[in-house]
């Protein structure tokens, strides 16, 4: 099988849906001797800052002579980008290669694997192939019942709590923080920030798991000095190319656990300098653009923050476009000012909100339009903040990075 097979055969036969639940994956990778088993695990759920916090940690323990799997979700253009050993892709034939083996077992032995099951077996496999000492996971969704959550012993982090996904998860942080701290493993160790929103739940189940809770209170501030960003940490300057207010609430999360660990400090710097996550507040100088993935309230509020920290003397417009399944009505109340200067691209997703639709829901919006020409919106001279569902951003990123 070859990459584009493997692609096919993953977005064929309805494995695109979501079915919570460890059954099926218990059962898959047990014919493969429980590969999930080989590493220890870092866990990592939470609505906002997920990506951030395993990509940061993953690339410390990396500086700090570690083999470190990586394994991600949603990718941006390519499925590859979800699986990484030490900052390196898996290779399109090795993807290739795990998917369809995962696909035959789960065929022959009557196993119905997700799109997002089969992805996450084949994560562990490659990863105990490789023989990586640790595995940073990302939840895929909530946390209790995520394909990730096979892993049996763990140090959690819950990163912040947020409304989304409340169709599946609840309508109430305190039931979305209930279904991310379900990651919690008996005695073992959950990181989290005293002012999450699902703070008490966390520490509810903590308790009752008989896990310890390191309840993070660090003050880590923020600099932006000739168009390089900076984290103060313990009064010490560090470069740290993830532009954010919000990453110092997902920094002090990695400090937390690297101390947890016993990682030696002085991988900090070299680590934090070269840590990468596109389409998160990423600004791309030469053209001018910044892109962004703030597809739920919480996470506009924090685009907007960043917007005055970074770029308040920058004249801006916004392309934007949203899921019908996220809250775009209060996003664009949060976000968006009456008189900005607003593009809205339509792109090919099943749940996408039409042009029409979005402007009938938001008639405050006095200066939206539809995109007619990106290339020629995109050479504009004001700061272009791409931003809004990761489907779309997907789609102009590949053609951004094909240009670059």
């Amino acid at each position: 099988m070859i990459y584009e097979e493997a692609k096919e055969l993953l977005q064929s036969q309805g494995k695109f849906y979501i079915n919570l639940g460890l059954e099926r994956i218990e059962k898959v990778l047990a014919i493969y001797d429980n590969p999930h088993r080989n590493a220890k695990i870092i866990h990592i759920a939470g609505t906002n800052g997920k990506g951030s916090v395993a990509s940061t940690i993953a690339n410390i323990l990396k500086y700090a002579g570690y083999k470190t799997g990586l394994y991600t979700s949603p990718h941006l253009v390519e499925y590859t980008e979800r699986i990484k050993i030490n900052g390196t892709d898996i290779s399109q034939e090795d993807f290739a290669r795990y998917i369809s083996s995962i696909c035959e077992t789960a065929e022959k032995n009557q196993i119905d694997l997700t799109e997002f099951e089969i992805l996450t077996a084949a994560a562990f496999k490659y990863f105990s192939d490789n023989k990586v000492d640790y595995i940073v996971l990302e939840t895929g969704l909530g946390g209790r019942f995520d394909a990730t959550n096979i892993c049996e012993k763990s140090l959690a982090i819950i990163t912040s709590i947020s409304l989304d996904h409340i169709d599946r998860l609840g309508d109430t942080y305190e039931k979305i923080a209930f279904e991310k701290a379900g990651i919690i493993k008996e005695n073992s160790t959950v990181i989290t920030a005293q002012n999450n929103n699902g703070y008490k739940v966390i520490k509810k189940i903590a308790e009752l798991k008989k896990a310890k809770l390191i309840s993070v209170d660090y003050e880590i501030s923020m600099s932006y000095e000739g168009e390089t960003n900076y984290a103060i940490i313990d009064n010490e300057k560090y470069e740290f190319p993830l532009l954010g207010l919000y990453q110092k609430q997902n920094l002090a999360l990695v400090i937390a656990a690297i101390k947890h660990l016993n990682i030696d400090k002085s991988v900090l710097k070299e680590g934090l300098k070269t840590t990468k996550w596109n389409a998160r507040l990423e600004y791309i100088k030469e053209k001018n653009i910044l892109i962004d993935g703030a597809h739920n309230p919480d996470s506009a509020i924090e685009l907007k923050k960043s917007l005055d920290f970074y770029f308040k003397d920058k004249k801006k417009i916004f392309i934007y476009s949203t899921i019908d399944t996220k809250d775009y009505k209060t996003i664009a109340k949060t976000l968006f000012q009456e008189n900005d200067e607003i593009y809205y691209i339509e792109f090919n997703h099943k749940n996408a909100v039409k042009y029409e639709i979005y402007k009938g829901n938001v008639p405050w919006l006095k200066n939206l339009k539809k995109v007619e020409n990106l290339d020629e919106l995109l050479t504009k001279k004001e700061l272009k903040i791409i931003t809004g569902s990761l489907y779309m951003i997907g789609e102009i990123y590949t053609k951004i990075r094909e240009e670059r």
